[in-house]
């Protein structure tokens, strides 16, 4: 389970189906995007999903993510390589702001 800072505008939920685990998430303020695969397009990631606390200097406590109903897109790893997994969800919530 994670959730954001007090500081941060969270603007909705969901449930990671395997482990039943909650996470918040909050609009990007940056526009991130991740190169191309195969040919492809970029393809832009419009969320932060909180994944853990922050450690300063150490991890910033969230991840870029597109979310969808059933599915998030979550980068996992930003060097070369940007290693993207795919979390079956449940439960997406939009929150009144």
């Amino acid at each position: 389970m994670a959730f954001a800072p007090l500081s941060e505008n969270v603007i909705g939920s969901f449930v990671e189906k395997e482990t039943g685990n909650i996470f918040q998430f909050s609009k990007n303020p940056e526009l991130t995007l991740a190169p191309p695969a195969h040919g492809g397009k970029n393809v832009e990631f419009p969320y932060r999903v909180w994944v853990t606390n922050p450690i300063d200097g150490i991890d910033s406590g969230w991840r870029y993510a597109r979310i969808g109903k059933t599915v998030a897109h979550i980068i996992v790893d930003e060097t070369d390589r940007w290693v993207i997994e795919k979390w079956n969800i449940r439960n997406m919530r939009i929150f009144d702001v």
